[in-house]
C-alpha cells in the first residue's frame, strides 16, 4: 500500500470512527424526540381533555341548579347544550388510551341525557317535588359518578406521564452516558490510528534522516533500520539509500586504493629529488650562488613537505589494510616523558606557554610498546596543543595509572573545537573550522594516524573540547602490546 493509498484509509477510517458517535446521538435525540411529541399529543392532550371535562361537569351542576331554581326554557336550554357538549368530550375521550376511563365516564353522561328530559318537564310543569327526586337520586349522583371518574383519570394519566418522563430522564442519561463512552472510545481509537500512521511515516523518514546525517558524517557502512521489501515508497527509498551507500562505499575503496597506490608511486620520485638536491648542496654539480641557494632550500623545503605527506598517507594507507607494523620494545615510562619534556621545552619558552609534565603516582617502570610510533602519537597531539595554544596559555601532559595500562592526556586552553565537529576530528583529510586560530596550517591526517597506531596498540583515544577554553586529548595504553604482524594486503613503503 503506498503511503497516499494509506494516508487516505487511515483517515476515511477516523472520519467514519468519528461519524458514528454523531449517529448515535442524533437516532437516540430523534428517538426522544419522536417520544416527546407522542408524550405532548397524547398524554398532555389527554390531561387537556379531562381537565375541560371536569370544567364541563362543574358547568353542568351549576346550569342544573339554574333550571331548578328558574324553572324557564332558557335554563332548559342552557342545561341541555352542556350535556350535549359534555357527551362529545366524554367521546373524545376513547383516543387517549384511558378506554376504561372514557366508557365509564360516557355510560354516565348518557345516563345524564337519559334523565335530563325528564327532569326539564318537571321543572318548566313547576312539579319541584319531582324535579328535585330526580335531581337528588339520578341526576347529581350521575354527576358525582361521573366527576370521580374524571378525577381517577386524571390521577391515572398523571401516574402514567409521570412513568413515561421518568423513563425519559433515564433515557436521556443513557443517551449521554453512552454518548459519551462512545465519544471516548472514538477519540482514544482515532489518536491511536492516528498515531500509527504519524509513527509508520515518520519513524521510517527519521530513520533515513539519521543515516544520510551519519553518510554525510563519513559512516558509509551505515544501514538503515527499514525494510527494503516494504512497497511504498519508504521501501523504494531505503533501497535507494542502500544502492545509494554501496556505491559511496565502493568509491571510498577505490579511493584508498588510489591514495595509496598513487603515495607509494610518488615516494619514489621524491626521494629521488630530494637525493638531487642533497647533491646539490654538498656542491657535486658545482658551486651555487646566493640566489640559487634560496630557490634550493626553499625546495628542500617543499619537497621534504611533500614527503612527510606522502609517508603520512602511506601510514594511513597500511593501518586500514591492515599492515601497519608495529615494533615493541621495553621502554621507560620516564625516559619517555623526559625525552617530550626536553623536545617541547624550547617550543615552549619560544612561544610563552606554560609547558608541564604531570607524572601521577602509581605508574608502572617500564611498559612494551612500539616507542617510535607512541612518540609520534604524543608528539602530534603536543604540537596541535601547542599551534592552538595562544601567548600566556597553558599545555600539561599528564599521565595516571589505569587498570591494566596507562592513561596520557594532553590539555591545553587553546581555541577548542565545536561541539558538532568533534565526532569528526580523527577523519582522514578532516580539519575543524578552528583552523584560522592556528599557527600552521595541517594535512588533516596526523588524528587519523593517532587513532590508527593508539588501536593497534590495544588501546582508545578520545577528545574533550570546550570551544574557546581549551582541548583534551586522552589515550589510554596496555602496558603490554603484542606484537603486530603484516597484513594481507600490506602496501609496500
Amino acid at each position: 500500500m503506498t503511503l497516499r493509498s494509506r494516508l487516505a484509509a487511515g483517515l476515511v477510517t477516523i472520519s467514519i470512527i468519528l461519524v458514528g458517535p454523531l449517529v448515535f446521538a442524533l437516532r437516540s435525540l430523534s428517538q426522544l424526540n419522536d417520544d416527546a411529541r407522542e408524550l405532548r399529543d397524547r398524554d398532555f392532550a389527554a390531561s387537556l381533555l379531562l381537565g375541560r371535562l371536569r370544567e364541563g361537569l362543574v358547568d353542568l351542576r351549576q346550569l342544573e341548579l339554574g333550571l331548578l331554581f328558574a324553572k324557564n326554557t332558557k335554563a332548559r336550554d342552557a342545561m341541555d347544550t352542556q350535556v350535549n357538549h359534555v357527551a362529545a368530550l366524554a367521546d373524545s375521550l376513547k383516543h387517549f388510551e384511558l378506554p376504561a376511563y372514557a366508557r365509564d365516564i360516557g355510560k354516565s353522561i348518557r345516563q345524564l341525557a337519559d334523565v335530563a328530559p325528564d327532569e326539564y318537564r318537571a321543572a318548566l310543569a313547576n312539579n319541584a317535588k319531582v324535579a328535585d327526586s330526580l335531581s337528588l337520586h339520578h341526576f347529581v349522583p350521575t354527576l358525582n359518578h361521573a366527576d370521580s371518574t374524571v378525577l381517577r383519570a386524571e390521577r391515572e394519566l398523571l401516574n402514567r406521564t409521570t412513568e413515561r418522563v421518568a423513563d425519559q430522564a433515564i433515557a436521556i442519561r443513557r443517551t449521554q452516558t453512552v454518548s459519551a463512552i462512545a465519544l471516548v472510545l472514538t477519540l482514544v481509537l482515532a489518536a491511536a490510528i492516528a498515531y500509527w500512521l504519524t509513527r509508520s511515516i515518520s519513524r521510517p523518514i527519521s530513520e533515513l534522516r539519521t543515516g544520510m546525517r551519519s553518510v554525510a558524517d563519513g559512516e558509509l557502512n551505515y544501514r538503515v533500520r527499514i525494510d527494503p521489501g516494504r512497497s511504498d515508497e519508504l521501501g523504494q527509498l531505503a533501497q535507494s539509500f542502500r544502492d545509494m551507500t554501496q556505491q559511496l562505499a565502493e568509491l571510498d575503496k577505490l579511493k584508498a586504493e588510489f591514495v595509496s597506490v598513487a603515495s607509494h608511486e610518488l615516494k619514489t620520485p621524491i626521494n629521488v629529488m630530494i637525493g638531487y638536491l642533497q647533491l646539490l648542496d654538498e656542491g657535486v654539480y658545482g658551486p651555487v650562488d646566493d640566489k640559487q641557494l634560496e630557490v634550493h632550500q626553499t625546495l628542500v623545503l617543499q619537497a621534504n613537505t611533500l614527503l612527510r605527506l606522502v609517508r603520512h598517507l602511506l601510514d594511513v594507507s597500511r593501518f586500514e589494510a591492515g599492515g601497519g607494523r608495529l615494533e615493541p620494545r621495553t621502554v621507560r615510562i620516564d625516559s619517555l616523558l623526559a625525552d617530550l619534556e626536553r623536545a617541547f621545552h624550547v617550543l615552549a619558552v619560544q612561544r610563552e606557554i606554560a609547558f608541564r609534565v604531570q607524572r601521577c603516582d602509581g605508574l608502572p617502570y617500564e611498559v612494551f610498546w612500539d616507542l617510535d610510533r607512541i612518540n609520534e602519537v604524543i608528539g602530534n597531539l603536543l604540537s596541535n596543543a601547542f599551534k592552538f595554544t595562544p601567548h600566556g596559555g597553558t599545555v600539561e601532559l599528564t599521565v595516571d595509572p589505569v587498570e591494566s595500562g596507562v592513561r596520557m592526556r594532553v590539555r591545553d586552553t587553546g581555541a577548542g573545537i565545536p561541539p558538532d565537529q568533534l565526532h569528526r576530528i580523527f577523519d582522514k583529510f578532516y580539519q575543524a573550522d578552528n583552523q584560522a586560530d592556528a599557527r600552521a596550517a595541517g594535512t588533516g591526517l596526523g588524528l587519523a594516524i593517532a587513532k590508527q597506531i593508539v588501536e593497534a596498540h590495544g588501546g582508545s583515544i578520545t577528545c574533550e573540547s570546550t570551544l574557546g577554553a581549551g582541548t583534551t586529548f586522552s589515550l589510554s595504553l596496555p602496558t603490554r602490546t603484542a606484537r603486530r604482524p603484516s597484513g594481507r594486503q600490506q602496501v609496500v613503503g
